[in-house]
């Protein structure tokens, strides 16, 4: 768990780590996550002489934001949390906003990271997994049923490499970081070696290496071009672990997209400027929208 407390500008003036405690069961995660709010809290008017005025919280899995309720995490084993009740109540009272991990960090990376400035956008981060934030006016669009941007399960190899999700061939299980690493791995024999390993091997022009590597960024460019096809962003911010490996990445990436499109406008495709932070960001704009801040997008952190 990463938690801040955010100034109005974006400005993160304290940070904070702990482990989510998940081993010990769903029950000790929430408590961990009101313990933590409770403690951060205490730091601010310790510090800062007053407690934050808000509150936001990032989660994985299916959220429900509207009504605060944390609904479904596989990794954390919950359902049906009521996350924002509880922390509120935990609180003495203070607003408290509910977001998708993926979203929030979208959100940040849209105003105040490397969409700033961009009407449309797109937020993908490739992970363990691959999800998406789709950016509209400064906001992120969450769908009808909060399942909006889940472009790690648009299917690009037909038949393929089974998912979780119950499909086969999903992008994710062929250019997230974690298949990445998982194809390389075997590929080299070295059940330790990750994604990061593979890019090393690219750039010194290891064989394999470039096979596996180029093998993710066509299906990476298909789920792409789908994505842009039907929301036509004007950015397209990748990030998450695969993004860090820079123009080993991006410049293959930018190529095979734009070998695909056709009629549709080739979006900018740039890498994620705000890093590990963006989720933090994103959960401190949250808590500034319940105070409807006028001037939370004219200053960069």
């Amino acid at each position: 768990m990463k938690a801040a407390l955010a100034g109005a500008s974006g400005a993160l003036l304290h940070q904070a780590r702990r482990p989510t405690g998940r081993e010990r069961g769903p029950d000790a995660v929430v408590e961990g996550i009101l313990d933590f709010a409770v403690e951060l809290r205490a730091y601010g008017e310790r510090h800062f002489g007053e407690p934050a005025a808000a509150v936001g919280v990032a989660v994985p899995g299916i959220v429900d934001e509207e009504q605060g309720i944390a609904a479904y995490a596989a990794n954390l084993g919950w359902r049906d949390v009521p996350l924002r009740e509880l922390l509120t109540e935990r609180l003495g009272g203070a607003p408290v906003a509910l977001g998708h991990d993926v979203r929030t960090g979208g959100l940040a990376e849209g105003r105040i990271g490397a969409g700033r400035g961009a009407d449309r956008f797109l937020f993908v981060p490739l992970g363990t997994g691959i999800a998406g934030a789709i950016g509209i006016d400064g906001r992120v669009e969450a769908g009808a049923h909060g399942f909006a941007g889940e472009i790690g399960h648009i299917v690009v190899r037909p038949g393929g490499t089974p998912c979780p999700c119950g499909q086969r061939g999903c992008l994710e299980r062929f250019a997230s970081a974690a298949a990445v690493s998982e194809a390389w791995a075997a590929a080299c024999g070295d059940p330790e070696a990750d994604a990061a390993d593979c890019a090393k091997a690219v750039a010194s022009g290891d064989p394999n290496a470039v096979r596996i590597w180029q093998e993710a960024v066509n299906a990476l460019a298909d789920g792409l071009v789908t994505a842009l096809t039907l929301l036509d962003p004007r950015t397209l911010i990748i990030g998450g672990g695969l993004a860090e490996a820079g123009e080993t990445l991006f410049t293959p990436l930018r190529d095979a997209v734009r070998q695909r499109v056709t009629f549709q406008k080739l979006p900018s495709i740039v890498p994620a400027a705000l890093g590990d932070t963006a989720g933090c960001l994103g959960a401190g704009l949250l808590a500034w929208d319940l105070l409807d801040n006028t001037d939370r997008t004219e200053v960069t952190p």
